[in-house]
């Protein structure tokens, strides 16, 4: 970590100022870490485009030093990165770091919502006041906007899957503890992969299946190791947050915190859509391409349905035995997510 604090600062040295909190009249260059790929839709139309609106809506008072595919810091360390000043401002996953903000794992949950837009205003409402704000503000950063990915389908190399009794004994991929629980309760064994290994192992026949969100397919190209891809699963989700570090944030001045909060919430709904809209094209090519793009019939959802129903118990008594907020997130959620 030794190293990669002075190459980083060596690279940057006279952009910014670290860990001081309080930004000066004159424009200022923010180091802003990133997991994802500069190619990837949530990075050209998520975290470029939001450091765009904000150095124009702040006539350049503030700018940005953009470190993506983890060159600032490892995706499960970009939270640190950020409370200990390596970097001003993250894209985190808040799955990777569950264990500090185990409340925003929620969002893990199957079954809440079924398009990135619906998720995604219901995560902003919790973000503004509430439970996971407050766990964002005490891990010392400041939830600039949040969104989700759609939601998890299931993509499969030789097998088509259907029902509970199609997924026993196979190896899925999955993202964080909540959603290998739902591998496991339709009998299959999860495993944890990175994103950029999962083509590989796909191809290997280490892995006989992916839960992945299909707008982040292209970026992985695994439409070219897979020969199923599911289209109206509901098998959790996945968030993403814009954050800032508290002390950083709260030393701006209020018209540069309401630039980056306004631009924040523009870009959010605009990241979400651009990711639907995205699905509907791609699994038309996928089709037209020859792969087996599914729906999964209704006998089906409900057995499906029926196998995961004891997950949402299981994450509320694992996080609620930390937090007793946990019920009152579930519920929220709940409700936000049938708007």
């Amino acid at each position: 970590m030794k190293r990669l604090v002075t190459g980083l600062m060596a690279a940057i040295a006279g952009t910014a100022i670290a860990g001081l909190g309080v930004l000066s009249a004159q424009a200022e260059e923010l180091r802003l870490g990133d997991f994802q790929s500069t190619t990837h839709i949530v990075s050209m139309e998520g975290t470029q485009k939001w450091m765009k609106q904000v150095e124009e809506m702040t006539g350049g008072k503030i700018t940005f030093s953009h470190f993506p595919a983890q060159q600032a810091a490892k995706s499960k360390e970009l939270l640190s990165a950020t409370t200990n000043g390596i970097v001003d401002a993250a894209l985190i996953g808040p799955i990777y770091n569950a264990e500090v903000l185990p409340l925003n794992s929620v969002v893990g949950l199957p079954g809440f919502y079924t398009t990135a837009q619906q998720g995604t205003a219901a995560l902003q409402k919790m973000m503004q006041e509430g439970p996971l704000r407050d766990e964002m503000l005490d891990a010392g950063v400041v939830p600039i906007f949040a969104f989700v990915l759609p939601p998890y389908q299931i993509l499969s190399k030789d097998k088509h899957l259907g029902g509970p009794d199609d997924w026993k004994g196979l190896n899925i991929r999955t993202s964080g503890a909540t959603q290998a629980m739902v591998a496991r309760d339709l009998g299959a064994a999860g495993v944890s992969i990175a994103g950029p290994e999962v083509y590989t192992a796909v191809e290997r026949g280490r892995l006989d299946g992916v839960l992945f969100p299909l707008a982040s397919v292209p970026g992985y190209n695994l439409q070219e190791v897979v020969k199923h891809i599911s289209t109206n699963g509901a098998f959790g989700g996945y968030s993403f947050i814009l954050v800032v570090r508290r002390n950083l944030f709260e030393g701006l001045p209020q018209e540069t915190q309401d630039a980056m909060l306004k631009a924040g919430a523009e870009v959010a709904m605009h990241v979400a859509k651009a990711q639907d809209d995205s699905v509907a094209v791609l699994t038309q090519k996928w089709a037209e391409d020859g792969i087996d793009v599914y729906q999964f019939t209704d006998e089906e959802h409900a057995a499906i349905n029926k196998a995961i129903s004891t997950v949402r118990e299981e994450w509320l008594d694992r996080i609620g035995a930390r937090n007793p907020k946990a019920a009152d997130v579930v519920a929220q959620y709940s409700e936000l997510t049938k708007e």
